[in-house]
This record gives structure tokens, C-alpha cells and sequence, in this order.
């Protein structure tokens, strides 16, 4: 199926430069490289550029705590990065920083066309300062008392207990997590990028296609929620670029972040001086743009973003392509299981190709959470790519380069088989074109299962014993081949490192355009093993050193590693405090929560109903029936818009999904009294 060329710009989200890349993050990119990799097959002319997001408050810090300079910081970062992102293939034309004179130049430009627009306002607000530091706290950098629900140790944010969202100005008992401090209110000017003028123009956009429909309809929650003015401005000290004309006024990180993505195309362009930058920006481009991102990140990227372009006089995206998180065994990754495995860690015991093509299998165009199974992982990619399609190219090369000098037979000995295996291409291109690589691979998967079913049926080995049987037995493996190369064809995308090896076993570069023309009278390279069965022990040692390292000395530590303990209280207070040993009854998920499970408790002879934020730790709640755990049983009701929850159950842990309900020893009944 002939396709017109077009011109693609490609980008995923930028990594954050204070961490390592783990295979959360992998998915990400994996996606948008087999689907770059997929339109660069297809004749598309492409451009796929990343970036590190390197600017904000905590790598201020971090960079403070490690006593270097915040630049030497990111420059060691990105450098990991980058080698993190090659060692799994993917195909980036440029990767840059946000902290580079073309994204300074390109966030001044946009800054003031939206000011010169009237786009920008300016207001004078309150905000939480730290005395001890001398800095104003960003939301994240408060913890307190939720004052919705009373849980201790909220961000000044959201809840993650209760969901609520607030002001850090209504947390009880703020605490800044950078000192330890209590933060107070001082005023400060600020600038705002006025988002509601372009409500209009967002809803329309959001309805036209750019979205997935998942991602649509949850910009209409905000839609009819009203969209406020964005507070674009931060305060020294902040590590990023300062604002025009407004000394000690730094850009928020949001704001240069997604110019990130033009200023390392504007990047590429200035060092191939053969591409034109405006071509692919301006207004009327005809060039496409394709945003590959987290669910997370919806927020900035299809409201601010299409905003800051369109008042601006930039182009929008043609679409924004969101997918969901990586879960690993069926929970949120964890570092004392093993399983917040980093790509670096994973690159020093697996292939890969082998993640990639894992990946691939299971994503589709909708914004699912995908589970790395590692016990399905291994089995998959044994059975399909070590059983099924290298093992198609070692069962018949061996008697083509031992009985024929590599050479290929001059025909087909099974036309019609191969017609079907060009048939399928169509479904395949769609497949990829959509992002439907699950799809896609059950497609390639069924055709190597029909070769083999050939290969089986032909029995060569039988033949091989038959001297007046050569030629036959030369046609049968010589179609075996083929169909080979037709599969790695097709896998192309996905298994970069297997297709080069593949490329020099067949001596022919794999091409889509080439799939009707098959290897006749050709001569092939003597087959060399290559793809390696994952065994379960390699597994293991990963994970085994993933624990290591998640139990090293940490790098940073004081209060942004160990949040500070809270102000004491007297032993009066806390003797109104009921706590009560409960079993559950009943758990289970909660519909349009990503944080919460709704549980059912006894007390003894009186049930009630509890909402808690441990869903990442209980992915599933079906686990809990029947355990016992401890609550607040005298804590007020309170109407959620899940409902009524009437009490709170005890956990502990970090955070994330280490937050574990508390129980009591044996012998507890529910009802009893903690003393």
C-alpha cells in the first residue's frame, strides 16, 4: 500500500534531570521509537528529539545537598541518560536540556508575544516562605495536617489519603520539608498566563481528534470546573531561566519545559543546517507533531501548551498520545521488593530487545496501565521470539549451508503461503500506524506459528536422508527463510538489535517497500545464534541488584529524604484519640480514584465504611477480606464524592506504594480497644 511522504516531528516527555531512568520510563519511549521506527520504514521523513527537563527547585536543592553546582549536576544526568536511552535503541535524532540558550531564547520569545497579547497578568499573592532558607516553598516542598480529613504528613497540595486538593496555605501544622521549619505568609508579585481566554479555543481542540477520547473527556471535567490563571513566575533563588525585565523572577519550570521540545529541534537545526525550523512550527505548518506522554502530564500538555503556542503564534500539536504507567508483578514498582528496577540495572543482565518486545506486546492506543509480569516476561519472549522465529531461521539454515553453499532455490516452494504472509501487511501497517502494537505482534505471532506449521508439515529432516530429494529439500528450507525474513520484517520496529543480526545472517537490509520480492538464487551468510532464551536466574540478579541499590546510603538525606517528624502533642490530646482493632469485610477498587480503596469493617457488631488512600499497595483489595487492621474509630464522618467515610485506618510507610495497613498481633478481635 503506497503511502504519501510526510514530515513528522516526534518527541516524548522530558525526563527529570535528578533522577536515573527506570523502566517506568521505558515505556514511554519504547513506544515512540517502534512507531518512529515504523514511519521511517513507510518512507516519512522524521524527526524524533527528546530532551531533559532541567530546571526547578529540586534540582536546586539536590544540587546543593551533593555541594556542586546545579550545572554540573544536569550535565552528569543527561549524559546518563542518554546512555540509558541508547542502550535500549532508541532512535533519537537530538537529545538536549531545557537549559540551553535555544530554549532560553524561544521561552523569552513566547513570553513576550503572550505579554505583548495581553496574555500575561500580574498580581501580588501570598505564599508560604521559609525563614530558615530564605526561599519561598513550592506546594510539594510543605507537609501537614490534611484539613479535610486530618491525615499527618500531606503535601501541601493533595491528600493522598482523602483525594482532597487545597492551598498549602490550609494545611495544619505546615512544616517546610527542605528545613524542618515553619514556613510563614509573605507576599509576593507574581505572573499569570491567562488560560480561561483560550477556553474556547481548548475545547474545541480537544474535541478535534488531537486527543485520545479517555483524554477528551477528562478536559471536559476541567472545562466545567472553569480554568483558572496559571502562576508562570517563581521567586529567587530558583534554578531557571530569569524573566525578562523582572529581576529576581524566575520562569516556573512548566513554562520552558515543554519549549524544550522546540528549542532541541531548533537545536538540531542549527547542527544540520538542512532542516527549516519555522517549516515545522509556524502556524500554517503542513509538517505533523506527535507528543508521546504519561497520563500525568496531561494537564500541561492539553491545556497550557496548546494555549502558550496558540497566543503565542505557534502551531499546535496534531496529537498528543498518552499512555498509561508500568506496574511490575501486578504493584506499583518498589524498591524493597526489587521491582523499581533502573534501565542501567536492567541493561547489565538483559537484552534489550527483549523489554521492547514485551512492551510492544502488550500496549495499545488506549491509556492502560501495562504489568510487567516478570515471570510471563520470560516466557513470552522465549516462546515467541527464541521458539518461534529464530528458531523458523535455525531449523532450515543449517541444511542450506551445508548442503548448497548458502544458496537460496530460484522459486518458492509454497506461493500461496507466502501470498498470505503479504496479505497481512496491511492489518500489520495499520496496527503500528495506530499505535496498536499488541495488535500487531498476535498478528506476526499467528504468521510465525503458520511457518513453523509449513516447516513441521515438510519434515526436511526426513528429506535430508533422501540424496534424489535435493532439490525439494532446498525449495522447502529456502521458503522457510523467506518467511523468516518476512517476520523480521515486520518486527523491524520493535527489535532493532535482532533485526542487525538478522540483516547480516540473510546478507539483505530488511525494507517494507521490499516485502513482495523474495531471496531467490541468493546467498545467505552461515547462521550464528542470534537471540539468547532469557533464563529466570538473569531475572533474579536483577532484581537481587535492584534491592542493593534501592538499600545504598542515599545520596541526599536531612529532610528531603526523611520527612521531619511532627510537632509533639500532650498526652491528653492524644487519649481522645479511639483507636479500635477492625476486620475488613469487604475491599474494593474506587471508580475515578487512582489513590483510593473503599472498605467495608466490622467492629465487633457495628460495620463501617472506610475510604483510604493504600490502593498502590493493594492492587488487589480482594487480598484484604478477612484481615485485621487498626483504625480511628471516633474520627467524624466525612462525605467524600465517593461517599460517606466513617473512621481511618492506620498505615505506615514512605509513601507511594509503601503505604501498608497496620494489623494487630494474634489474638486481637475486632472491636478491642489499642492501648
Amino acid at each position: 500500500m503506497a503511502q504519501v511522504a510526510k514530515k513528522l516531528l516526534v518527541t516524548c516527555a522530558l525526563p527529570y534531570a535528578n533522577g536515573s531512568i527506570h523502566l517506568g520510563h521505558m515505556l514511554e519511549h519504547i513506544q515512540a521509537d517502534i512507531w518512529v521506527r515504523y514511519q521511517r520504514m513507510r518512507g516519512h521523513q522524521v524527526y524524533f528529539i527528546c530532551a531533559d527537563d532541567a530546571h526547578g527547585t529540586p534540582i536546586m536543592l539536590k544540587a546543593q545537598q551533593l555541594g556542586i553546582q546545579p550545572e554540573q549536576m544536569i550535565a552528569q544526568m543527561q549524559l546518563e541518560h542518554q546512555q540509558d536511552f541508547a542502550g535500549f535503541a532508541i532512535s533519537y535524532d537530538n537529545y538536549h536540556s531545557t537549559h540551553s540558550e535555544e530554549n532560553r531564547e524561544l521561552a523569552t520569545l513566547i513570553y513576550r508575544r503572550l505579554k505583548e497579547n495581553g496574555h500575561i497578568k500580574q498580581r501580588t499573592i501570598s505564599q508560604l516562605y521559609d525563614p530558615e532558607k530564605g526561599m519561598f516553598l513550592p506546594d510539594r516542598f510543605v507537609k501537614g495536617t490534611c484539613p479535610k480529613c486530618q491525615a499527618a504528613d500531606q503535601y501541601g497540595d493533595n491528600c493522598e489519603v482523602c483525594s482532597a486538593t487545597y492551598s498549602p496555605t490550609e494545611l495544619i501544622n505546615p512544616k517546610s520539608v527542605v528545613s524542618g521549619a515553619t514556613p510563614i505568609l509573605r507576599d509576593s508579585e507574581h505572573f499569570f498566563f491567562d488560560l480561561p481566554a483560550f477556553s474556547e479555543m481548548l475545547q474545541s481542540w480537544t474535541r478535534s481528534g488531537a486527543l485520545q477520547e479517555q483524554v477528551a473527556n477528562k478536559m471536559q471535567e476541567w472545562f466545567d470546573a472553569g480554568l483558572q490563571q496559571w502562576d508562570i513566575s517563581r521567586d529567587a533563588p530558583y534554578f531557571g531561566f530569569e524573566i525578562p525585565d523582572a529581576p529576581g523572577k524566575y520562569f516556573y519550570v512548566w513554562l520552558d519545559a515543554p519549549i524544550g521540545y522546540m528549542g532541541s529541534f531548533k537545536n538540531l537545526c542549527n547542527q544540520r543546517g538542512d532542516i527549516d525550523f519555522d517549516q515545522f512550527w509556524q502556524k500554517d505548518s503542513s509538517a505533523e507533531l506527535y507528543h508521546f506522554i504519561g497520563k500525568d502530564i496531561v494537564y500541561f500538555h492539553s491545556l497550557f501548551w496548546p494555549a502558550m503556542l496558540e497566543g503565542s503564534g505557534f502551531r499546535k500539536p496534531t496529537n498528543l498520545f498518552v499512555h498509561g504507567y508500568v506496574t511490575v508483578n501486578g504493584a506499583k514498582m518498589s524498591k524493597s521488593r526489587g521491582t523499581f528496577i533502573k534501565a542501567s540495572t536492567y541493561l547489565q543482565h538483559l537484552d534489550a530487545d527483549c523489554l521492547r518486545y514485551y512492551y510492544a506486546a502488550k500496549l495499545s492506543a488506549r491509556i492502560d496501565d501495562i504489568d510487567l509480569n516478570l515471570e510471563d516476561f520470560v516466557q513470552r519472549v522465549n516462546a515467541d521470539i527464541v521458539n518461534k522465529v529464530v528458531n523458523l531461521a535455525s531449523r532450515n539454515a543449517g541444511f542450506i549451508t551445508k548442503r548448497f553453499a548458502g544458496q537460496l532455490a530460484n522459486h518458492l516452494a509454497a506461493p500461496e503461503l507466502y501470498q498470505t504472509f503479504i496479505a497481512a501487511a496491511d492489518n500489520i501497517a495499520q496496527a503500528y500506524q495506530s499505535r496498536e502494537t499488541g495488535r500487531a505482534i498476535r498478528e506476526i505471532m499467528a504468521l510465525a506459528d503458520l511457518a513453523n506449521r509449513y516447516v513441521d508439515e515438510q519434515a526436511p529432516w526426513v528429506i535430508a536422508k533422501q540424496p534424489e530429494r535435493e532439490a525439494e529439500l532446498q525449495a522447502i528450507c529456502s521458503m522457510g527463510i523467506n518467511l523468516f525474513r518476512l517476520l523480521m520484517i515486520y518486527l523491524k520496529p520493535v527489535l532493532p538489535a535482532l533485526t542487525t543480526r538478522a540483516e547480516a545472517f540473510l546478507n539483505d537490509e530488511l525494507h517494507w517497500h521490499n516485502i513482495e520480492q523474495p531471496l531467490l538464487a541468493h546467498t545467505i551468510t552461515p547462521f550464528k545464534a542470534l537471540f539468547n532464551r532469557i533464563e529466570l536466574e538473569k531475572v533474579q540478579q536483577m532484581i537481587s541488584a535492584s534491592k542493593e541499590e534501592s538499600s545504598a546510603k542515599p545520596a541526599i538525606t536531612g529532610p528531603l529524604a526523611d520527612a521531619p517528624l511532627q510537632a509533639p502533642i500532650n498526652f491528653d490530646d492524644f487519649a481522645k484519640i479511639d483507636l479500635r482493632v477492625a476486620r475488613i469485610t469487604g475491599a474494593e477498587l474506587v471508580e475515578g480514584s487512582d489513590k483510593l480503596l473503599k472498605l467495608q469493617l466490622d467492629l465487633g457488631g457495628e460495620s463501617r465504611q472506610v475510604f483510604s488512600g493504600i490502593r498502590a499497595a493493594y492492587p488487589d483489595p480482594t487480598l484484604l477480606v478477612g484481615r485485621l487492621t487498626i483504625m480511628v474509630a471516633n474520627l467524624a464522618a466525612r462525605k467524600m464524592r465517593f461517599g460517606l467515610s466513617e473512621g481511618m485506618v492506620m498505615a505506615a510507610g514512605p509513601g507511594g506504594d509503601q503505604i501498608y495497613l497496620l494489623s494487630p498481633d494474634s489474638g486481637a478481635e475486632p472491636g478491642m480497644q489499642v492501648k
